[in-house]
C-alpha cells in the first residue's frame, strides 16, 4: 500500500519516540496510577480477555507461515517473504530482548507466567503479523475503501488482543502501549526497507530495458 507513507511512516518516528517516553515514565506514580485505572476497567472482561488467543505464537506462526507460502506459490515475491519473516520473526526476537533488557516484573495476579512484562509480546507482535498480512492484502487492492477497512479491521484486532492482557491480569497498560509501540515502530521500519528494495529493483529493470532496446 504504498499511497499510506504520508501519514503511516511518519507516524512510525512518533510511536518509535512514544516508546522511550513510557520506557521512561512508566516507573512513576502517575502511570501506575493509569495502569491501574485501566486494569479496573477492563479487569475481568472475559470477550476482551478471549481476544487474547490471537496473539498467541501458534496463531501468529501459521499466519506467518500461511503468508510465506502465499507469497513464494502465487507472487514469487522473495523480499515479500523475508518482509514476514523480518516482521514477525524478528520482531518476536526483539520482544523477548527488550523484555530481557528491562527487566520488569508481570502484574501481581496468579497467573503462573515466569516471563517479563515489558514490552507486551502479544501486542507488539499481534500488531506486527496483522500488519504485515493487511500490508499484502492491500497491495494490489484497487479500492481504496477496500484497503481502509483491512487496515482498520487489522487495528482493531491489533488493539483488542493487546487489551486483552490487560483484561486478563497479564500485563500493565503500559506494557501494552510499549508493545504497540515498538511493534509499529518496527514494522514501519521493515516496509521502509522494502519498498526501498522494491524501487531499487524496478529501477533496475528499466535500465536493463533502456539498454536491451538501445
Amino acid at each position: 500500500m504504498r499511497n499510506i507513507k504520508n501519514f503511516f511512516y511518519p507516524l512510525g518516528m512518533a510511536t518509535l519516540i512514544g516508546f522511550f517516553a513510557i520506557l521512561i515514565t512508566f516507573p512513576s506514580v502517575q502511570f501506575r496510577k493509569i495502569d491501574i485505572a485501566a486494569f479496573e476497567f477492563l479487569g475481568g472482561n472475559a470477550f476482551v480477555d478471549s481476544l487474547s488467543l490471537l496473539g498467541e505464537q501458534w496463531v501468529i506462526m501459521t499466519v506467518s507461515v500461511a503468508l510465506i507460502v502465499y507469497l513464494w506459490v502465487h507472487r514469487k515475491n522473495y523480499r515479500g517473504m523475508l518482509f514476514v519473516f523480518l516482521a514477525a520473526g524478528v520482531g518476536n526476537i526483539l520482544n523477548q530482548l527488550l523484555k530481557r533488557i528491562y527487566d520488569r516484573e508481570r502484574p501481581d495476579f496468579p497467573h503462573g507466567l515466569e516471563s517479563f512484562s515489558f514490552p507486551s509480546g502479544h501486542a507488539m507482535v499481534g500488531l506486527l503479523y496483522l500488519f504485515t498480512a493487511a500490508y499484502f492484502i492491500t497491495e494490489h487492492l484497487g479500492s481504496k475503501l477496500a484497503k481502509w477497512l483491512v487496515w482498520t479491521a487489522a487495528a482493531a484486532l491489533a488493539c483488542g488482543i493487546g487489551l486483552s492482557r490487560i483484561a486478563g491480569g497479564e500485563h500493565y497498560f503500559s506494557d501494552v502501549l510499549a508493545g504497540w509501540c515498538a511493534g509499529y515502530s518496527w514494522f514501519v521500519a521493515v516496509a521502509v526497507w522494502y519498498e526501498m528494495r522494491e524501487r531499487f529493483y524496478r529501477e533496475h529493470l528499466q535500465k536493463q530495458a533502456k539498454r536491451t532496446t538501445g
